[in-house]
């Protein structure tokens, strides 16, 4: 067994570089006539590149292309940005807030950081003064119904919710408050009664010995990013295992003219949509080059570095691009402890946990876009209205914008089909007249791309009406308020 030795770095010498050498951000929006450049340079650190990431997609920015470079303690990111119509990055207020919000990212003390950054931008989905409650197990029809249902009577508000399902398991964060009085709910005897009776309605229907998992944990100043926490958990349960790579395996002939030939690869992208994951090591440089082709769809990028970031790979250097409707990235990666993807066994791990990332977030069936005054039980009672007509929720979010409650929910019937328009119209009418139904399967492959969104702008603007990324510019000046699902 090779032994390295690596010198030894005081954490303190670390921080002190970082304040030498804070990091810059530049909009530039004079390079290119359809897009801002947004570029990082700074002292690099395990995870920046995630961070960066990370404060682009909440705001539902679009990423077209991305380079990525961070060889010797130096990372020099671009990103070719626009907002979801198609648009150029203009508004200063905005552009400010992408500033600081990378530099705080970055350790830095904030004390500039603006009233707007500081108070209003802080996603709907990420609760830092609620008891989160987390939870994994079998996906099933209306499971989600008698766990808001539970909440409901224990006299738990729901703030935010979120959820996904992959391969027959599901993942949820929940973020509760008191009923009675707003506040976290931190009584441990309380803490456990609620906990004791939804790991009752998790275990109603699982098999002896089949994996699951509740957790109540309290408010925390550095609480992890929810969606990434949803990958965790997920990854936790073990979903990647029902992951294989499409197209052949790694070791097809045709993989070679897929990613070193234009004419091979558009062949291969009109016969398959699924993942496709090729992992080889570069004998000149030590990497271990990561090659993934998907189709394109929201916040792919950071559901792919979010994966590589929490299985402790470094992405040295990237380029990230988008043809059509296929996105392709590309990782020059190492562990962090330096060394490449030897075993085989490891490469088809990371295999299979980056196919898994691409896929939890595909939103699969007719998509329910719900806006009403928020109250106790709320969810409780659209989810089971979802259950009485027998659909089965296959991805949900729902926050809080002021006193009213915005939520998304892809639903499909419990056999797994699409729902039929009459079954969705008797739904909206039960739920409320202030339900958007989108009655459109998108597991099919999407043609949309950036270069189109202009022409479609009213049918953009209507299927987005109450996305993440919207809650959080509606309180930055000057911004647009509606915009479609991102491509990044």
């Amino acid at each position: 067994m090779d032994i390295t030795y690596r010198p030894y770095v005081d954490p303190d010498l670390e921080v002190l570089l970082e304040r030498i050498h804070p990091p810059r951000v530049c909009i530039d929006n004079d390079t290119y006539r359809d897009c801002t450049l947004v570029k990082v340079d700074s002292a690099n650190k395990q995870g920046m590149l995630l961070e960066i990431v990370q404060v682009l997609t909440d705001l539902d920015l679009v990423i077209s292309k991305s380079y990525i470079s961070s060889d010797g303690g130096w990372l020099m990111d671009v990103f070719h940005v626009t907002d979801q119509l198609g648009n150029k990055i203009t508004d200063e207020g905005l552009i400010r807030y992408i500033q600081e919000e990378i530099c705080t990212s970055r350790g830095g003390n904030g004390e500039n950081r603006s009233i707007i950054a500081e108070e209003e931008t802080r996603p709907t989905l990420m609760s830092i003064e609620n008891t989160a409650l987390e939870m994994t197990g079998m996906d099933r029809p209306g499971l989600m119904s008698e766990m808001s249902a539970v909440l409901a009577e224990l006299g738990c508000r729901v703030a935010a919710a979120t959820a996904w399902t992959h391969k027959s398991r599901a993942a949820c964060i929940i973020y509760l408050e008191d009923e009675s009085n707003g506040e976290p709910i931190t009584d441990p005897c309380r803490v456990a009664q609620v906990r004791a009776q939804l790991e009752n309605v998790v275990e109603a229907h699982h098999y002896d010995n089949e994996r699951r998992s509740v957790r109540l944990t309290g408010p925390a100043v550095g609480q992890t990013h929810t969606e990434r926490r949803l990958h965790q958990l997920m990854a936790a349960d073990r979903d990647y295992e029902m992951c294989s790579s499409c197209c052949g395996n790694d070791s097809d002939n045709d993989d070679d003219d897929v990613y070193g030939n234009g004419r091979h690869y558009k062949k291969q992208k009109k016969e398959c949509y699924g993942t496709h994951v090729k992992i080889e090591k570069c004998k000149d440089t030590g990497y271990s080059t990561v090659t993934v082709r998907s189709r394109d769809r929201p916040k792919l990028l950071f559901d792919t570095v979010c994966t590589l970031t929490d299985m402790q790979y470094v992405a040295f250097h990237a380029a990230i691009r988008s043809e059509e409707s296929i996105a392709v990235q590309e990782y020059y990666i190492k562990h962090k402890s330096g060394r490449p993807l030897d075993s085989e066994d490891e490469k088809q791990l990371v295999t299979q946990c980056l196919i898994a990332a691409t896929e939890r977030r595909i939103s699969h069936g007719s998509r329910l876009e719900i806006c009403r005054e928020n109250r106790t039980g709320l969810l409780c009672d659209i989810t089971r209205v979802l259950r009485e007509n027998g659909l089965s929720i296959t991805r949900a979010e729902i926050g809080t914008r002021g006193e009213r409650a915005v939520g998304t929910f892809y639903v499909k019937d419990t056999s797994g089909q699409n729902v039929d328009p009459e079954t969705l119209e008797k739904v909206r009418r039960e739920i409320g007249s202030a339900v958007v139904v989108v009655n459109k399967s998108l597991s099919s492959p999407s043609r949309a791309t950036s270069k189109t969104s202009k022409s479609n702008s009213s049918e953009v603007q209507e299927r987005s009406r109450f996305s993440l990324g919207s809650l959080l510019w509606s309180h930055l000046e000057g911004i647009l308020g509606n915009f479609r699902p991102i491509k990044s």
